[in-house]
């Protein structure tokens, strides 16, 4: 079978039925026909554009200004306002899951990577039997590079950026990091390609200053593909002074210093559109933004870092935040800019962040003939052509726990473990999903419950379960202090 018609398998709709799995198929069919006759690269005869990919780290969907928030964006405003808005976008619930489905085209649970994200002292990784989306680029004639947070992996060498496809890596491997100090747990995590670095400053100021600085000198011989991913906004909580004073009315200190994170990204952001303008690739470059996953709202998804109270992110109108398969944690903020290619407007339909390996393959005009089977969607004519996207569901995540699917309008949460709990939602009316539709329509939450079944049977095990399981059964066992044996309690 072949890797096309393998991914029709993976996105048919649940209970459809021959016709419905037959007409998702041509539905996918025609999309991938359509990549290959409106990729501008190969409809124009020209080079492939640049593509500048940025991720922001567990921004909260409506802390933008797009969006509605106090908080200033005007950078991002503008980008987002005069291109595509990605009305239900949607991303993994937690960090590593959202930047390996990026990166892959690919559900986390084909790979291990479905639960959690990998600590601080993980040693497994993106399995390098992925051909990541880097590599494809590179292989298509791009140049590569990421500033920024990678978090797919820094145990072994094999994992680390340069080894999967990125010729330049400038930033952090682990998942979180003190921004002024670039540690984590006082063990500085801080790159250049594959050597250990020394420098100060705001780590998110540096990210744009560098990505500046690539753009500024790189030969325009070959297309970029630059992916900024920065730490902004997660904890810990940190931001240049200047940044902070702006925000001095807002009482709520962690809010204050949130706020303050963001509009650095965003001019960190602006700092990069200047290189390319003085560079002149800006007409001729691909502008995608995302957040990694929703914002976070528990302090048990914050990371590593103390924080405590009411966390400062806003998911706008959808329910909870970062870690949860609800609206608020999956549901990101999503847009796409190319002057000349892109009219301004909102993208309608679902869309899910493995569309972008597929999509930004058909911009450039890639062959995908070394990658598994995706679970993403070509949206570029939808993008281009204002229409609706093709993508009939969403699998949120699925995990030895339960998990979550969305098939158009109704979505199912699965808590299977004990005592559990059965969710269904109609999204398109209860957005905040606020009411509980299970008991009413127990055939529908028959039929999800078996496509989360049978996808759960096509899932690899959870690499941070299989190593924690590791460190605790092959750890050595522990022996009391020798100055303590023999004592009064002893014999």
């Amino acid at each position: 079978m072949s890797a096309a018609n393998e991914s029709e398998n993976d996105m048919a709709p649940a209970g459809s039925g021959r016709r419905g799995f037959l007409a998702a198929g041509a539905s996918l069919l025609a999309t991938t026909l359509l990549s290959r006759v409106l990729s501008p690269a190969m409809a124009e005869g020209k080079r492939p554009p640049n593509i500048l990919y940025i991720m922001a780290d567990d921004l909260g969907w409506k802390d933008v200004g797009f969006h509605g928030s106090d908080i200033e964006t005007p950078v991002l405003d503008g980008l987002a306002r005069a291109g595509a808005q990605f009305d239900e976008f949607y991303a993994q619930p937690m960090c590593t899951p959202s930047r390996a489905a990026f990166l892959t085209g690919r559900y986390p649970m084909r790979y291990g990577l479905q639960s959690g994200v990998i600590p601080s002292a993980g040693s497994y990784g993106l399995t390098t039997d992925e051909y990541l989306l880097p590599q494809l680029l590179k292989d298509t004639g791009y140049e590569t590079a990421l500033v920024g947070k990678w978090h797919l992996g820094h145990g072994k060498m094999e994992y680390w950026p340069r080894q999967r496809g990125f010729d330049h890596f400038y930033g952090a491997l682990v998942g979180e990091i003190d921004h002024y100090k670039h540690a984590s747990h006082g063990v500085r995590d801080w790159y250049r390609d594959n050597k250990p670095i020394v420098e100060q400053g705001y780590d998110n100021t540096l990210f744009g200053d560098e990505a500046a600085r690539l753009i500024r000198e790189r030969k325009t011989d070959k297309p970029l593909f630059l992916y900024l991913a920065f730490t902004a906004p997660h904890s810990p909580f940190q931001a240049p002074e200047p940044y902070v004073k702006r925000y001095a009315h807002i009482k709520d200190e962690q809010r204050r210093l949130y706020a303050a994170m963001v509009t650095a990204m965003d001019d960190a952001v602006g700092h990069v559109l200047k290189a390319l303008d003085a560079k002149g690739m800006r007409e001729d470059t691909v502008i995608v933004f995302q957040s990694d996953n929703g914002g976070v709202r528990s302090a048990l998804f914050a990371g590593e870092s103390k924080v405590e109270g009411d966390l400062p992110a806003d998911n706008g109108p959808y329910r909870e935040g970062k870690g949860t398969l609800y609206e608020g944690g999956t549901r990101v903020v999503g847009f796409m800019n190319w002057p000349g290619h892109i009219k301004p407007g909102v993208v309608q339909g679902l869309s899910h962040v493995v569309d972008m390996y597929p999509t930004l393959a058909a911009i450039a005009g890639a062959q995908m003939e070394k990658n598994k089977p995706l679970d993403g969607m070509n949206l570029w004519p939808a993008i281009s052509g204002g229409t609706k996207t093709p993508r009939q569901e969403v699998v949120y995540n699925v995990d030895p726990t339960g998990g979550a699917v969305r098939e158009v309008d109704m979505k199912l949460v699965w808590a299977a473990g004990l005592p559990g709990k059965v969710e269904l939602f109609d999204i398109a009316k209860d957005p905040g999903e606020t009411t509980n539709l299970a008991d009413q329509n127990p055939e529908l939450v028959k039929s999800l419950q078996a496509r989360i079944v049978g996808l759960s049977k096509e899932m690899k095990p959870p690499l941070l379960i299989m190593e924690a399981i590791t460190l605790t059964f092959g750890a050595p066992p522990v022996a009391a202090d020798p100055s303590s044996m023999f004592n009064e309690l002893g014999d």
